[in-house]
């Protein structure tokens, strides 16, 4: 069995039952995505504090990627053959900000303006040593018959 491991390391906890996103908390209020040490907050070199980003929150908007994406940089383990279309959209996560992020569901006729989506870990490729890499990923959250969860 190969081993999981992030695309990129720093975007998210891993390995962990309910994964976060990691963003940087500035002294003015200021969150960025993904975490970085420094911002620059009123003309000043700041160091930011590494906080757990919001998991659930709502899709903002949303687009289908019908063709694979040039290589380098997307690194994928399919070609223009086996390539399945994905959807990606920017996700607003309550009390912090919006994140740019692919979704688990790829029929647009699924998806809606102000969905509540929930973040995921998902199986991406391979990387050079034959680790499986994942990345993060927006769900949309279920809902039962009657509207709620």
């Amino acid at each position: 069995m190969t081993d999981q491991v992030p695309l990129a390391e720093g975007l998210f906890t891993w390995p962990s039952e309910d994964p976060a996103l990691l963003g940087g908390l500035a002294s003015d209020g200021t969150l960025v995505f993904p975490y970085r040490p420094y911002k620059l907050v009123g003309g000043v070199r700041e160091e930011l504090e590494k906080v757990e980003l919001p998991r659930r929150g709502t899709l903002w908007t949303f687009t289908t990627q019908r063709f694979r994406p040039p290589s380098p940089p997307y690194a994928g383990d399919d070609d223009a053959d086996s390539f399945e279309p994905f959807a990606v959209g920017y996700v607003e996560l309550p009390g912090a900000l919006r994140v740019e992020a692919r979704l688990t569901e790829p029929d647009p006729a699924k998806l809606r303006i102000g969905q509540e989506m929930e973040l995921r870990i998902v199986p991406f490729g391979t990387d050079a040593t034959g680790n499986q890499t994942v990345l993060y990923a927006f769900a949309p959250v279920e809902e039962a018959s009657d509207g709620t969860e």
